[in-house]
């Protein structure tokens, strides 16, 4: 391999990602119901700062600001002609940021769902999504990305389609499910299903894991079920900082950067390459999460106990996997933090 991601994986144990793009923009002044995407044109400083905000904070990866610069996401504001247009625009500013890091850092173009619902469930053609992905992909591309990275997706049939538009372009990508029901997709895809999934496809990511969901603990147990499997590919952990809260009309929340610090540990020491954080995860957790993995050394593959002991109590009491599963849910301890 010789794209800049699989360089680095090759140099390195580990490597940290990025953390929340929306939590940060949000706090620059982002409104509810406003598209981030139109940001790459209307306020390209402002997206400058949040990924040098990731840089300085130690991130060897950050996502573009382009999860949702998709037509079908963009017609909701009016700008699907766009989608192409918006993605270039992201890469370009992702790509100037990371060429003056003065290290090597990786822009990773973010491909976010297309919020619908493919067929045959529901009304999305396989190759109008294909069409829909490829035409994001080539934004991407175009702008500078050095690899495509799609995230929170639900089901199997969007992951094949992304797959199928990322080898239409030439591009390396990664990819990650969000697990945040059960242990499960919102469409009912399990960790171990995610893995054998991968290995079907024609064009398998570099590396593939979870994202976002409904808190650390549930993600290392999705991690776990990765590293049961045997895999040989890297995994990604990108979990939320703690739980969240609704506090004076903002969405907060609950973990402090030492809990997120233990968790990119753990993350680390359950089987994970590339740990970030996903909602609420600002710079000041990713200086605490770069600082522990560079300081604590690998320790013994953390049970659910411990992960629940530290992190806090999973949030229910099935992990998706069955009673033969790789990794049994116990519920309990308390979350620090």
């Amino acid at each position: 391999m010789t794209d800049a991601l699989s360089n680095l994986l090759a140099e390195r144990d580990w490597l940290l990602a990025d953390g929340a793009t929306g939590t940060t923009l949000f706090n620059m002044g982002l409104s509810a119901g406003e598209a981030p995407e139109l940001w790459n044109e209307s306020q390209p400083e402002r997206i400058r700062a949040l990924h040098r905000g990731a840089v300085d904070a130690g991130s060897d990866i950050f996502l573009t600001n382009s999860f949702g610069a998709n037509a079908a996401r963009l017609k909701l504001h009016g700008a699907a002609d766009r989608a192409r247009a918006l993605s270039r625009r992201a890469a370009e500013l992702g790509r100037e940021v990371a060429d003056g890091a003065g290290r090597p850092v990786v822009v990773a173009g973010s491909v976010g769902p297309t919020g619908e619902i493919l067929a045959p469930i529901g009304p999305l053609a396989h190759a109008l999504a294909v069409e829909i992905f490829e035409e994001t992909a080539t934004g991407l591309k175009e702008g500078g990305a050095d690899v495509l990275w799609l995230e929170t997706i639900s089901a199997p049939e969007e992951f094949r389609a992304a797959a199928e538009a990322f080898a239409n372009v030439a591009m390396p990508w990664c990819g990650t499910m969000s697990f945040d029901t059960a242990g499960r997709t919102m469409m009912g895809v399990t960790s171990a299903d995610l893995g054998r999934l991968v290995e079907t496809l024609p064009n398998p990511p570099r590396a593939f894991g979870a994202n976002c969901g409904t808190g650390a603990s549930d993600l290392l147990r999705s991690v776990l079920g990765f590293a049961a499997s045997g895999t040989e590919r890297p995994i990604i952990a990108k979990g939320n900082a703690g739980i969240p809260r609704y506090e004076a009309r903002q969405i907060r929340y609950d973990g402090t950067p030492a809990l997120m610090a233990d968790y990119a540990v753990m993350a680390r020491d359950a089987g994970a390459r590339i740990i970030g954080g996903c909602c609420g995860t600002t710079p000041e957790h990713l200086r605490a999460m770069r600082a522990a993995l560079e300081s604590r050394p690998a320790g013994p593959r953390p049970t659910l106990e411990r992960i629940a002991g530290t992190l806090g109590a999973f949030s229910s009491e099935r992990d998706g996997l069955g009673e033969d599963g790789p990794a049994r849910l116990r519920r309990g301890g308390r979350r620090r933090g």
